[in-house]
This record gives structure tokens, sequence and C-alpha cells, in this order.
């Protein structure tokens, strides 16, 4: 089986082996490497284990670490084109550093596989020993090296992963509000929260009080039909608001009229959230633009423009030309409404919107960069770190995988 072609996979070796001095392997579906094993590792129960951990990472959109013996640590990140699965990538072997002293158990573990004692004993003496932090930074920088050179769009991973994200958090919230005595009780303040959150482009605290609200509608009335109906309730609400602050919002009601039909046929509560979040989402972009402007039907035709059109070549004649004025009066009514320029209004949607896939996504910050609009990479750090005052790298980090290590990149 091969997943990548020679050239491509030696890339991906060369480039992983200067990093973490290990070699990656293919792995198919049943957990079978491509190339030679150890001896060590020939059993069916690696095989399960790594035909596991691959599932796993499919399942949740991010690469896997797992433990084939007591201290031996090993990771899989899965090779997904578009919606299509093509097997897995694996890391490699580790020891972790903690584990050192159990050597004698962790032998005894891998001479249950088939071999002696003393081969057990020897293929351990060759592991690297890497502090645990290592492991799960191996881990994620595999994932992005393979996208990167394999050019796929991991379009299932990126799916999965957000669904199991907005899924932990609507467990927790539900786990909250049992232990403070809320469950009974429906967040009707937090729709006003949530809505003040969308018109302020606070995407992440949006998303926080979303999930917490799913959860506690779920305490509530757990019926899906009950869902339904208070999630359509929900956006409702959300585009009624909006359109009375600003009657040129009034597009958002064609938008608000499909957003529903998705969510009528949502077959499950996961369904219903993910479809929720994906209203909430588009919602969001066209709301935080439009917050620039409450009044002139003009401006907002350029907003949308810019909206839409944010990762192309945004030029004032070109505006100009879609919304019927000349481009100085484009430039003049911009600035006058908003305080801003055309082209400032432009790079805070693209950096909006690469905030979107950071958070989302497992694209790479190259991937990100020519996704909103950038043809030079340090040109989108240097604009993504003036707005938000993290670089792209350390805002991952960060927001994302809830850790700040390392230099910024």
């Amino acid at each position: 089986m091969t997943i990548l072609s020679k050239r491509a996979m030696d890339r991906l070796r060369a480039a992983y082996y200067s990093e973490y001095r290990l070699r990656p392997r293919c792995l198919d579906l049943a957990g079978t490497v491509t190339e030679p094993d150890e001896p060590a590792l020939k059993s069916a129960r690696v095989r399960q284990a790594r035909a596991y951990a691959l599932q796993e990472s499919i399942h949740w959109g991010e690469p896997q670490v797992f433990f084939l013996a007591p201290g031996v640590a090993s990771w899989v990140a899965a090779a997904v084109e578009g919606y299509a699965v093509r097997g897995g990538v694996l890391g490699g072997e580790i020891l972790v550093e903690t584990a050192r002293p159990e050597l004698a158990e962790s032998a005894g573990h891998l001479a249950a596989f088939g071999i002696t004692r003393q081969a057990a004993h020897a293929y351990l003496a060759r592991l690297p020993v890497w502090p645990e932090f290592r492991v799960r930074e191996a881990a994620l920088s595999l994932q992005s090296l393979f996208y990167v050179i394999s050019g796929w769009k991991p379009l299932l991973l990126e799916r999965n992963r957000a669904r199991a994200y907005q899924q932990k958090q609507i467990a927790e919230a539900i786990r909250q509000r049992k232990e403070s005595g809320q469950a009974e009780s429906y967040p009707l303040e937090q729709e006003r929260i949530l809505l003040s959150l969308i018109k302020a482009g606070d995407r992440n605290a949006a998303r926080r009080v979303l999930n917490d609200m799913l959860g506690a509608m779920f305490l509530h009335a757990p019926k899906l039909v009950v869902l339904r109906a208070r999630v359509i309730e929900l956006m409702g609400y959300l585009t009624r608001a909006a359109i009375e602050d600003s009657p040129v919002l009034e597009s958002f009601l064609e938008r608000s009229h499909r957003w529903v039909e998705h969510l009528i046929e949502a077959p499950d509560f996961e369904s219903l959230c993910e479809g929720l979040t994906r209203a909430l989402d588009e919602f969001m972009e066209g709301i935080y633009l439009h917050g620039y402007n409450l009044s002139n039907s003009k401006v907002a035709a350029v907003l949308d423009v810019i909206s839409r059109q944010y990762a192309g070549r945004i030029t004032l004649r070109t505006l100009a030309r879609q919304v019927g004025l000349s481009p100085c009066r484009v430039a003049h009514l911009v600035k006058e409404s908003t305080g801003k320029s055309v082209l400032q209004i432009a790079q805070q949607v693209r950096i909006q919107n690469a905030k979107h896939l950071l958070d989302r996504t497992s694209k790479s910050c190259t991937e990100i960069a020519y996704a909103v609009g950038y043809n030079d990479q340090s040109y989108f750090i240097k604009h993504f770190k003036r707005l938000v005052g993290v670089t792209p790298t350390r805002y991952r980090r960060r927001y994302v995988f809830g850790r700040d290590a390392g230099p910024a990149a």
C-alpha cells in the first residue's frame, strides 16, 4: 500500500527526522506498516493497537498517542484526502522519561508478544527517551507535515475535530450545570450575551456561550423535536435582534431561512449542534462586518462584497464597479461610516477568518495564509500579530491546544 509517492514520503521522512530523529512509516487501516517492522512489534496485538489508534485519530480529527507497553509510546496521524481515508502515518516509538524505572515491566509486556526478554530489553535500549510533553508535540508536527507535503485537504478530520470539540464543551457545560443545580433552567440571559459577543466578533467566546446554551437546552428538554424547536427559535431571535439594530441587515432573513432548513433536517442532537455552529459562524462573519455600519446601504453593500471576496484581490476599483459608485466615493463613504479604510477592513476580515481556520482546522500557517488572501506568509504573520497580539502559531497553541510553549513562529 502506498499513501504518498516515494518522493513525497522521502521528503516527509527527511523533514521529520531532522527534528525528531524518527522516520515515519505508512500504516493501512488494519494497522499494518508498509516497511519492515521491529521484531518486538510483529504481533497481532501491536497491529490492533495501531489500527485502534488510527480509528481514534479519524474520530477525533487529530493524531492519537497510544502505548504499546508501559512507558513505550507511539502515535498515529490519519491520512485523509477530502472525506476519503487512505490510511495513516506512524510516528515511531519512544520511551517516556518518567517510565524509565519500569523497564522490567515494559520488557515483560513486550515478551508476551512472543519474543525473549533479552530481545525486549535490547529493543528498549535502542529507543530514544523523551519527556512526556514532547510526544504530543511530535504527533501534532507529524500531522501538520504530512498535509503540507501531501497537499491533501483533510475535510473529514476538520469536521470531526470541530464536532468532537463542541461535544466536549457541551458535556462540560452539562456537568457544571448539574453540579450547580441549574439543570432545570433555560438560559434566557445568555441569548443576549451571545448576541453581544457576535456583534463584537469574539468567535471563541460566542462558541463557548453557545455550547453552554446547548447543554442547558439538552438538560431542560432532551427530546430531539423540542431541541430542534429551541435551536430554530434561537436562530430566529438572533436574526430578529440583528435586523432591529440595523435595517441594512435584512439580507440575513434569506440566510436565516436556509439555516433553518438545515436545522430541520438534522437527524440527531450532534448534527443539530454542528449545524447551528456552522450557521453561527456564517452569521458572525456577516454581522461582524456590518457592526461597522448601521445605516448606509451602499457601505453595507461594500462590506458584503468584502465578506464574500476577502480571499481574492480587493481594490477600490473592483468594489466600486460592484456597488455602482466611483472608487473615490467608496473610499470616502467607508472611511466616514466605519472610521477605517477599505484595506484595514479587508485585513481584519482576513485575520478573523484566519483565526477561524486556526481554531477549527489542522491547516498549516502557510495554507491558512494563502486561504485568506496572503501570498506571502511573513506578511500574513506580521498582520496577524499586529491585530491579534500573538503569532498564528502561538495563537493556536494558546487558544486551541490550551498551551503556550516554545518560541513564536
